[in-house]
């Protein structure tokens, strides 16, 4: 026996087989990326390049956290902007560097 909802799934699969020869995904469709715009890029790269030119300056860091608190963008979406669009990573010291 066949759940309401299986049904509604097959039947769904017939009829785009039969509309367009296959039941693969069409490109482009899904949902829409909207969190990295250009204006948010525009100002998370505003932010990091205030602070790369401060390097020499003590007291001039600041994380992920603070970066998404001063442009309004969410914490994740800096993270992802500053590895994909600045190719930057974090600076790690490892244990025993001191």
């Amino acid at each position: 026996m066949i759940g309401p909802a299986n049904r509604r799934g097959l039947n769904y699969l017939f009829k785009k087989l039969h509309e367009t020869g296959t039941v693969e995904r069409t490109i482009g469709s899904g949902r829409r990326r909207s969190s990295r715009t250009t204006q948010n890029i525009d100002a998370v790269v505003l932010t990091v390049d205030l602070i790369v030119s401060q390097e020499d300056k003590p007291g001039t860091h600041r994380s992920t956290r603070q970066i998404a608190r001063e442009t309004g963008v969410s914490q994740s979406t800096v993270v992802r902007i500053v590895h994909e669009d600045l190719s930057m990573f974090q600076a790690t010291q490892s244990p025993g560097s001191n």
